[in-house]
């Protein structure tokens, strides 16, 4: 194996912990919920408080690895995730257990958002340019995949006990530190100061978009709280752009966003994260809801969609090194909206025969324009901010992430109410009891379906026909995402430049200038 092979393994080896983290905990919350005596709203925080965290913090950790160095920052980002990994084990069950638990979640977001970027600015420095496309494909398709592992794995440890959901991040932790130790990536430093005023505003700015994005299936659209915290979160943003535009060290050089491809990128990066990650969610309910699978199962029901992903994603790498990410994100948009679309009008058969060839298009689709399109971001960068750029993809991903789940869980949510009220209302049951499941049934994120039918009290018999309700709303989400990713294939097509990226062009005529000197 080569140097770079093997700094390849030890980041996927790093970033594993968290991609695995952003779902295992899900499926966990009722086990939680029942062990810590958690509150109405506890269960939602164990989970969004990691999110909010890694998104308000994912530009600051950006810049912190660019300017303390890459290998650096990933030890620390890996044994502070570890560390707080083993302190969410050992919550304890009194009275202390849900703010304890809740406060290192936010521990273990805050070290993800110091991970990540420093971890992609590694495997970034450690391939050629002209080997880049195929490095990241990998990096990209593996992290994804183990997104996937999060329910698998939860479902199978959380039957021992809920504690080794976070107890299995130490061994992995392990391995990676191991790993980076041997490989010994490059740890360049860009010693600059850090604009801490900047860091403010756009960790509170993003911190508070975030919130209201969040909480906005809680509080409702129509509260206050939630347009509050939304609106100053953009208000504190808009700040942050001007305070960084007038700042001689700014946190992040906004204007590299002059590149009309670098722009592009990050667009086409919003829409389909706000599909991409919310996918998890809503497939892993659909399949234990509407066809009844227990939470493993619904693990492997996700596997279907990395089937597609994987292999298209190594397709894009190449394409990327070659041609340019033109191609890729064009043609992946374009398959991914045609996948979703198709996947969506299946849903109500409650089949996995008829959906899995149209599942697989929808992660084709996906894994296609993945790893081209935040590589090309990172390829408009200079050497010096591979941190900082990844900072910034990131942050955008984690927002078009935070809006599509906001979005696309109302729709879900009225939707779901509507169908189940009026199939319960002439099946004779009383308004209360409609009210009461359709409540189970759009406020949950995890469990099994026969936890939903104990909501329907003695008209429990009647919850298998709310499965085939649950299915149509879960169709119209799919139909919106098939509309989003239609979106991006036209930003794409618009605004996507044609051939290389300039960084890699260089390469490419520099080595082909030497092999005509030869």
């Amino acid at each position: 194996m080569s140097r770079s092979e093997l700094v390849l393994v030890a980041m996927i080896f790093a970033v594993a912990m968290m991609f695995i983290d952003q779902t295992i905990v899900a499926i966990a919350i009722p086990e939680l919920e029942r062990d810590l005596s958690l509150s109405a709203t506890g269960g939602q925080w164990i989970v969004n408080g990691y999110l909010l965290a890694l998104s308000a913090l994912f530009a600051l950790g950006g810049r912190l690895s660019d300017v303390f160095g890459h290998r650096r920052v990933v030890l620390i980002g890996v044994i502070g995730f570890a560390a707080a990994s083993a302190l969410c084990g050992a919550t304890p069950t009194g009275d202390i257990g849900e703010a304890w638990i809740i406060a290192f979640r936010v521990v273990q977001g805050a070290f993800a958002a110091l991970l990540f970027p420093a971890a992609l600015a590694i495997v970034v420095a450690a391939f050629d340019v002209r080997e880049r496309g195929k490095a990241l494909a990998i990096f990209f398709a593996i992290s994804g995949a183990l997104t996937s592992v999060g329910p698998i794995a939860g479902g199978y440890l959380t039957e021992w006990t809920w504690r080794a959901i976070f107890w299995i991040n130490v061994p992995v932790a392990i391995i990676a530190i191991v790993l980076t130790l041997r490989a010994r990536p490059e740890d360049r430093r860009q010693p600059a100061p850090i604009d801490g005023r900047g860091a403010v505003l756009v960790c509170l700015g993003m911190g508070l978009a975030v919130l209201g994005l969040q909480q906005s299936s809680v509080w409702g659209w129509g509260s206050a709280a939630t347009w509050l915290c939304i609106v100053a979160g953009i208000v504190l943003l808009g700040v942050f752009v001007r305070v960084e535009l007038g700042t001689e060290h700014p946190l992040i050089q906004l204007r590299i966003f002059r590149d009309r491809g670098f722009s592009t990128d990050n667009a086409v990066l919003l829409l389909m994260s706000a599909c991409f990650v919310p996918l998890f969610f809503f497939a892993s309910m659909y399949s234990q809801i509407a066809l009844g699978y227990d939470a493993s199962n619904a693990g492997l029901y996700l596997l279907i969609f990395f089937g597609g992903f994987a292999g298209a994603s190594q397709v894009g790498g190449r394409l990327l090194d070659t041609r340019g990410a033109r191609i890729p994100v064009v043609v992946g948009c374009l398959v991914a909206a045609v996948g979703f679309f198709l996947w969506a009008r299946q849903l109500t058969d409650l089949d996995l025969d008829a959906q899995w060839p149209y599942i697989v298009i929808a992660g084709a689709g996906i894994g296609l324009l993945l790893s081209p399109v935040s590589t090309d971001a990172l390829n408009r960068a200079s050497e010096t901010a591979y941190g900082e750029v990844t900072g910034i993809t990131q942050t955008v991903r984690n927002f078009g992430s935070s809006l599509g789940l906001a979005i696309l869980g109302t729709i879900l949510i009225l939707r779901n109410k509507a169908n189940i009220e009026e199939t319960l209302g002439e099946a004779g049951a009383p308004k209360s009891v409609a009210d009461r499941v359709a409540e189970a049934l759009s406020g949950t994120g995890g469990g099994d379906a026969g936890r939903f039918a104990e909501g329907a009290g003695e008209h429990a018999h009647l919850f298998q026909a709310v499965q085939h309700d649950f299915a149509a709303s879960t169709q119209t989400v799919f139909y919106v995402m098939a509309a989003i990713m239609a979106v991006a294939f036209v930003v794409a097509l618009v605004g996507m430049p044609r051939g290389l990226a300039p960084q890699v062009q260089a390469a490419h005529d520099e080595e082909r200038a030497r092999s005509g000197t030869a």
